[in-house]
């Protein structure tokens, strides 16, 4: 073995799973002696989410090697379990009649999430090799913007007239069953112009008689999805019905496709993620991301937090002589700066998550304000006499724990009302309050809390 595959190896078993390291090294090992019976053997017979598993903690050279050798003996399925920066560093490695043909396989939903990161000159590549339904779908799809139900949507489903029988229906997919979608779970019922009025859940189809109307069967539907819909709003209104799949219309209500639990499940785990990742700043951060890359998604948040320190230090600056007559209040008033700020989070935590969630909303607002602000300052309350008890223990001067429990008061006070005020300010006009809520909100505990202690110091200790 060469050392530069010893170097991958080793790469590849520190990212891995400790339990999947050694077979790790062994993909990677094989790869790096271009060992392509061993390759195949080794990821031959693995479900298609193991191989993108396998795919995504080996180095990027080794996953473009793989690809290059074995690709096309790969299951298709596992381009759609790749993360779509895996996806898209690889898919160039593949041959265009297998991208083509995998498509083929792959329900409309997936084909277009997988198309979508094909380069723009091998797509027409790819698509002339898949057959003339699946492009459709796809470029119908594509013309979606991301993150829309559009994307989502399977255009694959399952319709029956209003007035079939269940005996009729029944009979029909299973002389249907190729074009049937690979999982579903209802049947919409639908008008003459294909407008969908109710959907029977396949459980309930088959505890029905065949002489029974699907009509008397049906449920009616708790949601129609848009295809410009956005999808964190259609992942909310599953969550909202408990829905297991809701129709696609069009503006004339005609029945276009399905969206599905399982893509739902993955834009509620990617929109907490970024919505986590957010709070803090960053953008997601992917195995395969550069330093550069990672430089350039977070130093602009911390250029902001250095301009609203530097802000917060002009406090200080001004109170320098009284810092200088009394050194003690340069030991206390990080403390207050630094428990106002946990306060402060802890009330932007719970207004963020709400907004996410659509709990908070403007008819509620102001009870949400009302609750942090009196949650803050109750805290603020039992913390200002214990921190005063510890300070009179410590230094023992009065006056000066008298000043600051009043400040963590203020302090605690004020950031209750800038951890829920601050993210429906910015959603007021636009913005995503999980972007830069945080910084902001700091930056008032900051402010708020050198100030109120350093100004009732001066005012009560100095020139009392």
């Amino acid at each position: 073995m060469s050392n530069e595959t010893e170097t991958a190896v080793e790469e590849a078993a520190r990212q891995a799973p400790s339990e999947d390291a050694h077979f790790i090294m062994l993909v990677v090992a094989a790869a790096g002696d271009h060992d392509w019976p061993a390759l195949r053997r080794q990821l031959e017979g693995l479900d298609p989410a193991d191989i993108a598993d396998v795919m995504e903690h080996v180095p990027l050279e080794t996953a473009r090697t793989i690809a290059k050798m074995i690709g096309r003996l790969l299951p298709p399925e596992f381009l759609a379990e790749l993360s779509w920066e895996r996806r898209e560093e690889i898919l160039p490695e593949l041959p265009a009649d297998y991208v083509g043909q995998a498509l083929d396989e792959l329900d409309t939903d997936d084909a277009a999430a997988v198309a979508a990161d094909i380069d723009e000159k091998q797509l027409g590549q790819v698509l002339a090799e898949a057959d003339e339904d699946t492009r459709l779908a796809v470029e119908e799809a594509l013309s979606f913007d991301e993150e829309t139900a559009g994307r989502l949507m399977q255009r694959e489903y399952v319709a029956a007239p209003e007035g079939a029988k269940v005996g009729d229906v029944i009979d029909r997919m299973r002389a249907d069953a190729a074009e049937l979608p690979d999982v579903f779970f209802e049947i919409y019922v639908v008008d003459p112009l294909m407008r969908p009025v109710g959907a029977t859940p396949v459980s309930t189809l088959i505890r029905a008689t065949r002489d029974t109307p699907i009509a008397d069967v049906m449920q009616p539907l708790k949601a129609l999805i848009r295809p410009e819909m956005d999808q964190e709003e259609v992942a909310h209104t599953f969550q909202k019905y408990h829905l297991a799949a809701a129709p696609v219309v069009d503006e004339a209500g005609r029945l276009t496709g399905t969206v599905t639990v399982d893509d739902i499940v993955d834009v509620i785990s990617e929109e907490g993620e970024e919505d986590l990742l957010k709070l803090a700043g960053v953008s997601e951060a992917a195995q395969t991301d550069s330093v550069a890359k990672s430089v350039r998604s977070r130093a602009p948040w911390l250029l902001v937090n250095l301009g609203t320190a530097l802000i917060a230090a002009s406090v200080i600056r001004a109170f320098e002589g009284s810092i200088t007559q009394l050194a003690t209040l340069a030991v206390l008033m990080p403390i207050v700066a630094s428990m106002g700020g946990n306060a402060g989070t802890q009330a932007l935590a719970v207004a963020v998550r709400a907004i996410a969630s659509r709990d908070l909303t403007t008819s509620n607002a102001p009870r949400y304000v009302l609750r942090e602000s009196l949650t803050a300052m109750s805290n603020g309350l039992i913390f200002a006499v214990v921190l005063a008890l510890v300070v009179q223990f410590w230094f023992h001067m009065p006056m000066l724990s008298v000043a600051i429990a009043l400040a963590i008061v203020i302090n605690f006070a004020c950031a209750g009302l800038a951890g829920i005020l601050v993210p429906l300010t910015l959603r007021h006009y636009g913005a995503d309050p999980a972007v830069s809520s945080s910084v902001f909100v700091t930056f008032v505990t900051d402010l708020v809390g050198f100030f109120a202690f350093l100004g009732l110091a001066t005012v009560i200790l100095l020139h009392h």
